[in-house]
């Protein structure tokens, strides 16, 4: 009996270390990083010759050339004299765009949804403004070079849940560490303005919930207002608190706040109490935004229409409202811009590479192609306060930008180069490696 015992005991510590050791193994399965190597450092000139530029801010150039050092565009136009030293890259034929640029994607914050530890976008409690998600992103994430693949260079990330859910930023999709990625930090507050459990059925209990949460809001705003004062003049007397700290910004008018909001009622509402306080407000979602347009033009609020792939919110409305929605802001005069992986489209940061089809289907509803393409490259970068630096090929801003083989707005338009604050990056992907595979296997006899 003893001896049993004794067996059994030792049994069931090899089945320990074995089921450590798996667990381990799934763990690294799990975790792997991609197997793109992030771009070198720009060393020499570079001249892409005889493509089509589209700049964005200007007229597109027939047979152009854009010449860039160090990571910023020095030279566009048709005849450019290039520098000595310079890499001429031949692209004619093709057409040279700004990297595209995400929206408030959850990208380089989630890998598998399924997986709950790969998912940095969530947080405990209601009340975290003082979060900042670029810290958490994973630059091996196999959704960065996918998302390459298809023309998204830059991406806004924020977190996703809660009332005051934390702030926003802007990264470029390359790089060792965020650190290199990081575009720039802090580029908003983001706020659910629509907060209330939609289990609840009753429209009264959804209207008190949803007013006993922006009360809370008020309520915090009046505290971190009163937070600064107390910090300004009595700095060593009044201990710094983080939540109230990433507030001040917003109430001073420096960092906009970023109002997750759909209806005539929400936005309208997040409009009034944000110029009530000095706020700048920037919409989320957007879908009755044309219904607010003297509000909203008034006070200058951009919009970011998160989706065109969308189905209406009611059951009055036309089929295609999600995808006339940009054609109907821009006809409004409302500033906006389109995204294609946030929190309400399908896939989330996944679906990055979708991008540009979100604003395909934008013009085959009504909006002119040019207009389209502005709405996924300066127009969102303008609305993020990096416009200074990305969103259309212009002397003194960075060369980020893509080389593609025909329109980017077409499903069969292939990327053919693309260049990161002029650091040319790889293209390859997962997708890419699988069809690959695949493609040998059915081909073999």
């Amino acid at each position: 009996m003893k001896m049993r015992n004794s067996l059994t005991k030792e049994s069931l510590a090899a089945l320990a270390v074995a089921t450590v050791a798996a667990m381990m193994i799934g763990l690294a399965c799990t975790a792997a990083a991609h197997d793109q190597i992030p771009g070198t450092p720009q060393s020499k000139p570079i001249a892409l010759v005889g493509g089509t530029i589209h700049p964005v801010d200007g007229r597109q150039i027939e047979n152009g050339t854009v010449v860039f050092d160090q990571g910023t565009v020095t030279a566009v136009g048709k005849k450019v004299a290039l520098p000595k030293g310079c890499q001429r890259v031949d692209v004619a034929g093709k057409h040279v765009y700004p990297g595209l640029m995400e929206s408030l994607s959850n990208i380089g914050l989630a890998e598998v949804n399924a997986v709950r530890s790969t998912i940095d976008t969530d947080e405990v409690g209601h009340e975290n403004g003082n979060l900042r998600p670029w810290v958490a992103v994973n630059a091996d994430s196999e959704w960065i070079p996918v998302a390459r693949a298809g023309g998204v260079l830059l991406a806004s990330i924020a977190p996703k849940r809660g009332d005051i859910r934390g702030q926003s930023g802007v990264i470029q999709l390359d790089g060792w560490t965020y650190k290199d990625m990081l575009l720039k930090g802090d580029t908003g507050l983001v706020v659910d303005w629509r907060g209330y459990d939609s289990r609840k059925s009753n429209e009264a209990d959804r209207a008190k919930e949803r007013d006993e949460r922006l009360k809370r809001l008020s309520d915090r705003l009046e505290t971190a207002a009163r937070y600064a004062i107390a910090r300004q003049a009595r700095p060593d007397a009044t201990p710094t608190d983080l939540r109230l700290e990433a507030l001040v910004p917003v109430l001073e008018g420096t960092t906009p706040m970023i109002i997750d909001a759909d209806s005539r009622r929400e936005i309208e509402a997040a409009v009034s109490f944000c110029v009530a306080r000095g706020i700048r407000p920037i919409i989320y979602g957007g879908y009755d935004a044309p219904l607010c347009a003297a509000m909203l033009k008034k006070y200058d609020v951009p919009v970011i229409v998160h989706a065109t792939y969308r189905l209406p919110l009611r059951r009055h409305d036309p089929y295609d409202h999600p995808y006339t929605l940009p054609r109907r802001l821009m006809d409004a005069g409302i500033r906006f811009a389109i995204g294609g992986a946030g929190a309400g489209s399908p896939g989330g940061g996944a679906a990055a590479r979708n991008l540009p089809y979100h604003a395909a289907v934008a013009v085959a509803y009504g909006l002119p192609a040019d207009q389209a393409l502005r709405a996924i490259t300066l127009s969102p970068a303008e609305i993020m306060g990096v416009g200074d630096r990305v969103g259309s090929i212009t002397v003194g801003k960075d060369a980020t930008l893509i080389v593609v083989d025909g329109d980017v707005l077409q499903t069969e338009s292939n990327v053919t180069a693309a260049y990161v604050a002029g650091a040319e990056v790889d293209l390859g992907s997962k997708h890419k490696t699988l069809a690959e595979k695949y493609r040998r296997k059915y081909e073999s006899p």
